[in-house]
């Protein structure tokens, strides 16, 4: 059997495969999907229809691609992760092996000891103790590595509940002057002010008597790896669309304006002219106005923002030289192209519709600011679930536009 003919049974589960199999396996499948797609095409060329089965084969290589991807992506992942076992570890700090004797035990004397002595009072059993340095710094990485916007979005770490950022509505004056004549005073920048407070997340991972007895167990990388999950799954929902209530502020949540009529304080939006689709002629037009939405000094840095679904409708696109438009990752743990833009896929963007705007644009590093309040606590919990021990883990995070000019968005409408 040709295995272009069915690649989807090609695919071996993540443990059978190292990440160069796994991605030599990727790049093997979208061979078969060009393949099957330009078969799919010349049908429609020919006879005005795809044929129901070419159509089909389409759509089941499309999802094998994606299913390839995200088993790559958790390849590499899980290749820069320390492994769950505590042989080989550094010596841990005062703070961090007093944290483990909490951990185990709930014994908290030594973690009190250190709140003395560095002349500060924690919450003990009303709100948990700090982790240490070590276990925030990893919750960090991951989070990074999971969370899709946060992973191109700027991160701030502040010790208060409140981030607030001046910014100048005209803008600096400025103007040129010869080298020895006299200089005229400037006018005075108006200025307004974007505030990004903080709001909390928690998780509550729960352990048996065994795993906190084991003392081969990293408690450390077990509890980075029990959150890491939920953390990025909530804040990655609500930097999209959180509507700024008990959360941080998505970008879709702001008002949206089309780009003939934009202004500061909106999120700009091109239009593709036909309802709830993409236009039946030269779609690929579209996401070339949305590019030139965006200045040249933020198309450098620019990223494409959008869910499988409409990733997939994009990779069975060409531009007029007959080149797909999507482009597969160059190598393993890289982001998939699009007409020379990274792709980040992001599963709490909305599906084409009618007036959606399933597709974003720009640079996020400028557009959106991610606060995180310095400090991860967690309260340990033996009484609420026996014979389980609950761990009530808590960060605060906001976040929400920064700049205004730096996000552009595709709406499948016609006004």
């Amino acid at each position: 059997m040709n295995p272009k003919e069915n690649p989807v049974l090609e695919t071996k589960s993540a443990d059978d495969l190292d990440v160069k199999d796994a991605f030599a396996e990727f790049m093997s499948t979208f061979e078969a999907f060009k393949d099957s797609n330009d078969e799919r095409l010349a049908q429609i060329e020919s006879r005005l229809g795809a044929d129901v089965v070419t159509a089909e084969k389409v759509d089941r290589i499309s999802r094998a691609l994606d299913q390839q991807k995200r088993m790559l992506d958790n390849l590499a992942l899980k290749r820069v992760r320390p492994a769950l076992g505590g042989k080989g570890s550094a010596l841990p700090s005062e703070h961090k092996a007093a944290f483990e004797a909490y951990m185990r035990s709930g014994d908290e004397r030594s973690l009190r000891a250190l709140d003395i002595k560095a002349m500060s009072i924690g919450s003990g059993q009303d709100g948990g103790y700090l982790v240490p340095d070590e276990i925030e710094d990893e919750i960090g990485k991951r989070l990074a590595a999971l969370s899709p916007i946060r992973s191109i979005a700027s991160v701030r770490q502040v010790s208060s509940s409140v981030l607030k950022k001046p910014f100048s509505i005209t803008g600096p004056a400025v103007g040129w002057v010869a080298e020895t004549a006299s200089r005229t005073q400037t006018n005075t920048a108006t200025l307004a002010e974007l505030e990004f407070p903080t709001m909390e997340l928690y998780a509550m991972p729960a352990a048996t008597a065994s795993l906190l007895d084991d003392a081969v167990v990293d408690l450390d990388q077990w509890i980075s790896g029990e959150i890491e999950a939920a953390f990025a799954e909530q804040e990655g929902a609500a930097f999209v669309s959180g509507d700024g209530s008990s959360k941080p502020k998505g970008f879709l949540s702001y008002t949206q304006a089309a780009e003939s009529s934009w202004s500061w304080g909106k999120i700009g939006y091109t239009l593709t002219g036909k309802a709830g689709d993409w236009p039946e002629d030269d779609p690929s037009d579209v996401l070339i106005d949305t590019i030139y939405a965006l200045k040249a000094g933020y198309r450098q840095n620019a990223n494409w923002v959008m869910n499988r679904k409409t990733q997939a409708a994009i990779r069975k696109m060409k531009d007029a030289d007959g080149n797909y438009l999507w482009q597969p990752p160059a190598a393993p743990g890289q982001r998939a192209m699009l007409m020379g833009f990274p792709l980040v896929e992001a599963e709490d963007m909305p599906d084409i519709d009618n007036n959606a705007t399933p597709i974003a644009f720009g640079d996020f590093a400028r557009g959106y600011l991610i606060v995180d309040r310095a400090g991860v606590r967690v309260l340990r919990d033996p009484y609420s679930a026996k014979p389980y021990v609950l761990f009530y883990t808590t960060k605060r995070v906001g976040g929400g536009v920064q700049d205004f000019d730096a996000i552009k968005l595709l709406k499948f409408a016609t006004t």
